[in-house]
């Protein structure tokens, strides 16, 4: 078989595994399949619980765990050899070490290798038994076929900052807390509070609320620096929430905001990449579009690639460019101007253009190529100039 047969028949099988590329009917069976697996795993680890269940269809569940199981193990392999297709921008080695040790990679390999590690390990079975829950977390890959899902990814991922400074603050409060009760609480309760980090588990179960109540202060002192630390608590536990709040009513908002009439207010341009464009075998996350400028969509041979941003652009692909408004009165605006013979700019270097600071030139496509364009470049008559204006473009001034 030829090395671009090889080729082919790997991109076919990465389009398969990969979860929401439906193009085609096996892809979107292969979908089916998978998920309809885990499904019926989970279900049949959970009624085996049931003794009840167990006794009359222990049998099954086992059939169902280890044909369900040789499925996952299946699809880890399939997913190792089209791991190159999964990160184009290193070498192959390196892709398939890198899906290895992601994420996916780790829940991938766990779904399927503590149930074989007991016939080479028998002493070991209950703690691989324990292994097998971390199968259930392939469920997170529906997370391509619902937008709703993909808001709480995005939401996370976009108020990062802020959580992890919310929780090192809880950490140093609840480092804080322990102290204090240790100081407080240990002459009157040396068996309980025996050491400065023993108060740890009661100041974790009171600044989050839960209250246990199996370690608790008996000093009048201690109870009322209890008091305190607990609306402390409150109020801790109320800031994860509100940022994660408030991202979902940004998210939700601009979706409002793009699909509520917001059309004309947002500006395309469709552009295709040649052999020769500085785009072409890069990631969408790498290229240095100006601030308000989006790729909205990525046709690649006649189907559509969500333009996230470790997604390579290769030669031959359509590029959607999206321009959004920046509010409801000023929107974002693009331009295309095309440079004639007797135009001022034909000629002249882009440092030299006499434009608007609020204006700049986002691309320059000459005899059909897309150019990314640098202080240096000239501008040629037919050249095509297109702009991006934070003002209206009838204010603009180029």
């Amino acid at each position: 078989m030829s090395k671009q047969k090889v080729n082919n028949l790997r991109q076919r099988l990465f389009r398969m595994v990969s979860v929401g590329i439906v193009d085609d009917p096996i892809n979107g069976s292969y979908d089916i399949i998978s998920t309809l697996a885990l499904i019926i795993n989970i279900g049949a680890a959970i009624a085996s619980t049931f003794d009840s269940l167990n006794a009359s269809y222990g049998k099954l569940f086992s059939g169902i765990e280890e044909v369900t199981v040789a499925f996952f193990a299946l699809d880890y392999v399939l997913r190792l050899i089209t791991a190159q297709d999964l990160y184009p921008d290193v070498s192959p080695a390196r892709a398939t070490l890198k899906y290895i040790f992601s994420f996916a990679g780790i829940i991938d390999l766990l779904s399927f290798l503590p149930y074989y590690l007991p016939f080479f390990f028998p002493s070991g079975a209950v703690v691989f038994r324990v292994f097998r829950i971390v199968r259930i977390f392939r469920l997170f890959r529906i997370n391509a076929y619902y937008d709703s899902l993909n808001v709480i990814t995005e939401v996370i991922v976009g108020k990062r900052q802020q959580l992890l400074s919310s929780v090192f603050i809880i950490a140093v409060l609840m480092l804080a807390s322990s102290l204090c009760m240790y100081s407080l609480e240990h002459e009157a309760q040396p068996e309980v509070f025996r050491n400065a980090f023993s108060g740890i588990w009661w100041s974790v179960s009171t600044l989050l609320t839960v209250g246990y109540g199996d370690i608790y202060p008996i000093t009048p002192l201690g109870k009322l620096i209890s008091i305190i630390i607990t609306f402390l608590g409150v109020l801790m536990v109320a800031i994860p929430t509100g940022i994660i709040s408030a991202g979902f009513v940004e998210q939700y908002s601009r979706f409002a905001r793009l699909g509520a009439g917001q059309e004309q207010a947002l500006h395309f341009v469709t552009v295709e990449l040649s052999a020769k464009d500085a785009w072409a075998g890069r990631c969408i996350k790498d290229l240095m579009l100006p601030r308000g400028i989006l790729i909205a969509a990525v046709q690649r041979k006649g189907e559509l690639v969500v333009p996230r941003g470790d997604v390579m652009l290769k030669t031959g692909d359509r590029i959607v460019l999206c321009a959004e408004a920046l509010d409801k009165e000023q929107p974002v605006n693009l331009r295309e101007v095309v440079l004639g013979r007797e135009h001022e700019w034909n000629g002249c270097a882009i440092r030299d253009l006499n434009i608007s600071r609020q204006t700049y030139i986002v691309m320059v496509r000459r005899a059909g190529t897309m150019l990314v364009p640098h202080g240096s470049m000239r501008l040629l008559a037919g050249d095509i100039v297109i702009l991006y204006s934070k003002e209206p473009m009838h204010e603009a001034r180029f």
